[in-house]
C-alpha cells in the first residue's frame, strides 16, 4: 500500500521484501482547467513542470534536471519530457511527467536530491484538477510498486501558490532515505525554487 505523504514524514526506501530500492520514479499527474462560458465549457491547458535538483554535503547546488535539461551530468536522473497541457479529457491514470532516478549511478558528490514542481503559466494549484505526485518503483510506463503519494489538488495549503517542494532524498551512512517536505513556496521560476530548497529544506 502506498503511503499518503504528510509534511515532515521520513520514509525508508525499502521494498515489501526488505531489499532497498535502487531505482525510483517520481511522477506528476494533472488535468486541464475547465472554464465555463456563454458558449459552453472549454479546456485551458496547464503546464506543470516537474524538476529535480542535486546538492552536495555542503548544500552546494551541483546539478539539475528539468524540462530544459532532461538528463543529469552523471546520467543517473532522466526526465520524460515537457507536458504542456495536462490531461484534456479527464484523468487517464498516467503521469504527465516522470523523473527517474538510479541511486547506483549518482555521482558520489550527491548528498541531497530534491523534487519540486512549478506552474509554468502561473496557474494557481487550487484550480488544477487532480494534481498529484507519487513515488514508485518501475518505469515511466509501468508501475511496479507505488510507495508514496502526495495529493496537491486536495490540500488547501497550496491554494494561491504556483510552486511547491515535494521532498528530498538524502544520504545518511551511505543509505538513501526520503523526507517529505510538501510545502508551497512563493517562487515564480524554478531557478528560485532551487535556491529556496538550498536555504530552507536541506
Amino acid at each position: 500500500m502506498a503511503i499518503n505523504l504528510e509534511k515532515g514524514q521520513r520514509i525508508n526506501l525499502e521494498k515489501s521484501n526488505g531489499t532497498k530500492l535502487q531505482n525510483i520514479c517520481v511522477g506528476v499527474n494533472w488535468g486541464a482547467i475547465e472554464k465555463k462560458g456563454f458558449f459552453g465549457t472549454k479546456k485551458e491547458a496547464v503546464d506543470l513542470d516537474a524538476s529535480c535538483a542535486v546538492y552536495d554535503d555542503k548544500k552546494n547546488h551541483i546539478d539539475s534536471v528539468n524540462f530544459r535539461k532532461l538528463l543529469s551530468n552523471d546520467r543517473a536522473i532522466k526526465h520524460s519530457g515537457d507536458d504542456l497541457t495536462g490531461d484534456l479529457n479527464g484523468d487517464d491514470g498516467l503521469d504527465n511527467e516522470v523523473i527517474t532516478l538510479d541511486f547506483s549511478q549518482l555521482t558520489p558528490a550527491a548528498n541531497h536530491v530534491a523534487f519540486f514542481i512549478n506552474s509554468f503559466r502561473g496557474q494557481d494549484f487550487k484550480d488544477i484538477p487532480f494534481a498529484s505526485i507519487r513515488i514508485y518503483e518501475g518505469t515511466p510506463t509501468r508501475v511496479t510498486q507505488e510507495f508514496a503519494r502526495f495529493d496537491v489538488a486536495n490540500d488547501a495549503t497550496f491554494a494561491g501558490n504556483v510552486s511547491m517542494v515535494l521532498g528530498v532524498f538524502y544520504k545518511r551512512n551511505d543509505e538513501w532515505k526520503f523526507s517529505a517536505v510538501g510545502v508551497p513556496t512563493n517562487d515564480k521560476k524554478l531557478e528560485q525554487t532551487i535556491v529556496t530548497i538550498q536555504q530552507n529544506h536541506l
